[in-house]
């Protein structure tokens, strides 16, 4: 599981330089409707699954991911319409993104950690 977890803090974290790029670019590798849908990703297909729904604060972490992604999607469609101001402005330090972001990549990383024992 930590695997998994650690490929999903690298991939979520990454969104900030492929939306730079469509802004930069006005192109993505990604459409609008790739970047929305939360169960396409590969973190989203095991967050869906079996396995994936066992994880600590399932709920939270799903809603989290969500959101995510609709913002995303909202910025690259800002990015892809040529709407670059604006893109910009929702990728900013404090912005909902950017909260999302710290968010998801937090929760997963402390779930990600294996758990200390205590010392006697």
């Amino acid at each position: 599981m930590n695997d998994t977890i650690d490929k999903a803090i690298w991939a979520h974290s990454s969104w900030k330089v492929h939306l730079k790029n469509a802004i930069e670019t006005g192109q993505s590798d990604f459409t609008v409707e790739q970047a929305q849908n939360h169960h396409a990703c590969a973190f989203g297909k095991w967050l869906d699954s079996a396995e994936g729904r066992t994880l600590p604060h399932y709920l939270e972490i799903a809603e989290l991911h969500r959101e995510f992604h609709q913002e995303a999607s909202h910025i690259l469609n800002l990015a892809l319409t040529g709407r670059k101001s604006e893109a910009t402005d929702k990728m900013h330090l404090g912005s909902p993104f950017s909260q999302l972001t710290a968010r998801l990549v937090n929760k997963l990383a402390e779930i990600g950690q294996p758990k200390q024992e205590s010392k006697r």
